[in-house]
């Protein structure tokens, strides 16, 4: 599989809809007040950069970073599309963010992500490339169905 991560714009067809299914998925498996999973609004804040993976013409995944600070980054809006999980998608989206978290002078990038069952895939992804769970920050509070993780970015 070839892919190629993009900035994307978040006007494409595809973009949007893998965006509204995630919000989706979110809500069918949390609480509504345990869902910080961003919408396409959201995501469109000069803060917020998204980058898309595709493979040809199909989108396989989304994920974005949020600069909270001037050294300090959130990851947000992970996800792989169906057609193209446990392919790599997510691995490779994540290096991409944490590569361009580098570019941008961040120094500690951290991410929130649901504590069950459906998302061990997702914490295992985190922990094998290299964050380490750590408590709420930012905005967030202390949710049992919230798991934290914090990557330091040594320059």
């Amino acid at each position: 599989m070839t892919l190629q991560i993009r900035t994307d714009d978040l006007t494409g067809e595809a973009t949007c809809a893998l965006i509204a299914a995630h919000l989706d998925a979110m809500h069918a498996q949390t609480p509504t007040e345990s869902v910080h999973a961003l919408g396409v609004e959201q995501l469109r804040q000069r803060h917020i950069t998204v980058w898309s993976a595709w493979e040809g013409d199909d989108l396989a995944g989304v994920g974005a970073l949020q600069r909270r600070d001037a050294t300090h980054g959130e990851i947000k809006s992970m996800r792989v599309a169906s057609t193209h999980l446990r392919r790599g998608v997510a691995r490779a989206l994540l290096r991409h963010i944490v590569a361009e978290a580098r570019v941008m002078g961040l120094l500690r990038l951290q991410l929130e992500t649901g504590s069950g069952p459906d998302f061990a895939a997702a914490r295992a992804l985190y922990v094998g490339e290299g964050f380490t769970p750590c408590g709420p920050f930012g905005d967030y509070t202390d949710d049992p169905l919230s798991t934290y993780f914090v990557r330091e970015l040594p320059r």
